[in-house]
């Protein structure tokens, strides 16, 4: 597939054009001009780009790319190293950040919400669509108790979770919102959720739990955000024939 039309997929798929974003979404460093390997991953570190050469990847696929807004413009230092080991083996690399959670099918939000079985999904932000709004509110089949729920999220993103336990009520109505996104739970709370699920927390997060009533979650950022990249990795893989993988290199954040 040349690499424009790659890029063209992907637009099509994740339509960037409907979000605002803090990084540019797409191809964000110019590799071969053809691309039938490709490796997905959750962010374009250094271990991730070693692992694409080792792959012989044309291009990576990722969540957390590069040239972030406010950020230093210079290339130089751990920048330089990975732009230059991207440069020196031809390899493009696309990001995808908001299109990427918000998706409601290979989204980071929809795994999620796929992995613990939620259902009657409604945007987190009731002014946008579903594609659009970053977060959703869905429900479980029945009402489940708080120990009963701490096991089926750690079981959805294989790792520990913080699980602030605010009251003894049931858990069914759940809002979520992969990653760095404990700014909503306000507005989960006000939407009526049992329980909100991000993956990061602040110190005010748990007093805001605590006076609203709402159960609250960190699974951590990266934990959350392994459902995007791994979806598109299959995608591009089972529907378009590239010999895609997705590479999990961990962090504990």
């Amino acid at each position: 597939m040349l690499r424009s039309e790659f890029e063209w997929l992907l637009d099509r798929t994740l339509s960037p054009n409907l979000f605002k974003d803090y990084a540019p979404n797409g191809l964000q460093v110019e590799g071969k001009a053809e691309i039938k390997r490709v490796v997905t991953g959750v962010t374009a570190c250094q271990a991730l780009i070693e692992a694409a050469i080792d792959y012989q990847a044309d291009a990576i696929f990722v969540h957390h790319g590069y040239f972030w807004k406010n950020e230093a413009p210079q290339i130089v230092g751990m920048k330089y190293r990975r732009v230059s080991a991207l440069i020196k083996n031809d390899i493009n690399l696309y990001g995808y950040h908001l299109p990427l959670d918000a998706h409601p099918v290979f989204g980071n939000n929809a795994g999620l919400a796929d992995a613990i079985g939620l259902t009657d999904r409604s945007p987190l932000q009731p002014s946008l669509p579903l594609e659009q709004s970053i977060g959703l509110v869905g429900r479980l089949g029945k009402p489940i108790e708080a120990d009963a729920f701490k096991v089926l999220v750690e079981q959805a993103v294989q790792r520990d979770i913080l699980f602030e336990v605010v009251n003894d009520k049931a858990i069914q109505k759940v809002a979520l919102c992969t990653g760095g996104a404990q700014g909503y739970i306000e507005q989960a709370a006000k939407l009526g959720a049992d329980v909100y699920i991000t993956g990061e927390v602040s110190e005010q997060t748990i007093h805001i739990a605590r006076e609203m009533g709402i159960h609250f979650v960190a699974a951590g950022h990266h934990a959350t955000e392994r459902f995007g990249a791994k979806a598109i990795a299959e995608f591009l893989s089972n529907e378009h024939g590239l010999d895609a993988v997705f590479v999990d290199i961990d962090s504990p954040a």
